[in-house]
């Protein structure tokens, strides 16, 4: 099967060039062992059931012979002997080059104090599920860095993504090994995912023997909040109200199970001084790596969600939200949210590491544009008049199921989904 070029694959490679080893986090099936194979010379699996054992052993006791081999050397989920990280550190430090190793794991290993801390000798890429640029259902035709950068001739240009399509590559997800599947077959693969995180993959993490229905309760009562900052209390009492018995403490402890499998994630509340700082609210925006996941937690079929415009409308925004990461990471930025207790909200906050940024609404439907434009304005006005605030956004656009790109009178891009890459 032909190799999809994902846009880590250049920080990948550019990291290598200036550290000793780079460590890709990110959930099973995402493509990280695939991507590092590109660039590797030699592969450790370990998770090759045949050499699986002595390979432990190995990294147990004289971990040094695993590390042998061309480089840069891969060595696939490390993280089921967290002492390999050790000696990848150690051997980075005797050699004192660049380029020698590659580490991929889908799960953050169990809290060990012996792990030494691997500033100056690692970079971390957090690799997620494939954009729809990167699969190909984005036909890319506009650029977030160039828009920040002030090319906003977008008038006109079209995509065909429709309302149907994006529902499927919703449902579909962003998983590689789905992308070249007929439809049927493509959508099991995010229900496969479901299943073996609920019966393996949340005890095998820690050894710790886990409840597969409770799992499920969770991640459904989880994805009923996707794309929400509401609090946890009502999560919780929604999951009470099938599990009667289990404590807020168990509750707790499966969610950062999800977190360390990298199912789950939490944007973070953008917090400039506009108003006041008690006036901002800092709860996080709940997501999943890839609203796939969201739709099979529900029990939601592709029809379902097409019909439910409310739910496809907060899915929605979970998939922009996976994609913008994905292209604001290329590029040195992070995704942030706002929300304010007079009730004004902007969707997501694309922040640079030059201190630029973007501010963006999403919305399924063009007959809510209108609504999104007039909540970036108001957001603007306060960012203008703030003595605080020096850097003003260089962006203000809004993300769109439509199928055609333009810029307003007042300045405010308005892109479909399916015209936008990095």
């Amino acid at each position: 099967m032909e190799y999809l070029k994902r846009i880590v694959d250049e920080e990948l490679k550019e990291k290598l060039s200036t550290v000793g080893a780079v460590q890709i986090k990110g959930p099973k099936w995402c493509g990280k062992t695939t991507s590092a194979k590109q660039i590797a010379k030699s592969v450790l699996e370990m998770q090759n059931p045949d050499l699986q054992d002595n390979y432990i052993e190995l990294a147990n006791t004289k971990p040094s012979l695993l590390l042998e081999g061309e480089k840069p050397r891969l060595i696939d989920e490390w993280q089921m002997v967290p002492k390999l990280w050790n000696a990848v550190r150690y051997s980075v430090d005797q050699s004192g080059l660049t380029n020698q190793y590659i580490l991929t794991g889908s799960a953050t290993p169990v809290d060990d104090d012996s792990l030494h801390s691997g500033v100056g000798r690692f970079a971390i890429i957090d690799m997620k599920p494939m954009s729809l640029y990167e699969s190909g259902d984005s036909n890319g035709k506009i650029s977030l860095f160039d828009l920040m950068n002030g090319k906003k001739n977008i008038d006109g240009i079209k995509t065909d993504l429709d309302y149907e399509k994006i529902a499927y590559t919703l449902c579909r997800g962003g998983w590689p090994n789905s992308i070249h599947l007929d439809p049927k077959q493509a959508l099991q693969i995010p229900k496969n995912y479901l299943d073996v995180l609920c019966e393996s993959d949340i005890s095998k993490v820690d050894g710790v023997k886990r409840d597969p229905e409770l799992m499920r309760t969770i991640l459904r009562a989880y994805a009923r909040q996707v794309s929400t900052i509401d609090s946890d209390k009502s999560m919780l009492a929604d999951i009470k109200a099938n599990y009667a018995d289990v404590s807020d403490v168990t509750i707790l402890n499966y969610l950062k199970v999800l977190k360390r499998l990298y199912i789950i994630e939490e944007i973070q509340a953008w917090n400039p001084n506009i108003r006041s700082k008690t006036s901002i609210r800092t709860s996080p925006k709940k997501s999943f790596v890839d609203p796939s996941l969201a739709v099979c937690a529900l029990g939601c079929s592709l029809k379902e969600l097409m019909l439910d415009i409310n739910t496809f409308g907060l899915l929605f925004e979970n998939l922009v939200n996976r994609d913008l990461s994905i292209y604001a990471r290329k590029n040195g930025g992070i995704l942030k949210h706002y929300r304010d207790r007079y009730g004004l909200e902007c969707d997501n906050i694309i922040c640079f590491e030059d201190g630029s940024y973007a501010l963006v609404e999403v919305k399924l439907s063009g007959s809510r544009v209108k609504e999104a434009e007039e909540h970036l304005l108001q957001l603007k006005k306060l960012i203008d008049e703030s003595d605080e605030i020096k850097v003003k956004p260089s962006l203000l656009m809004i993300i769109t199921g439509t199928d055609m790109a333009y810029r307003t009178e007042s300045d405010v891009c308005v892109v479909p989904i399916g015209c936008l890459k990095d």
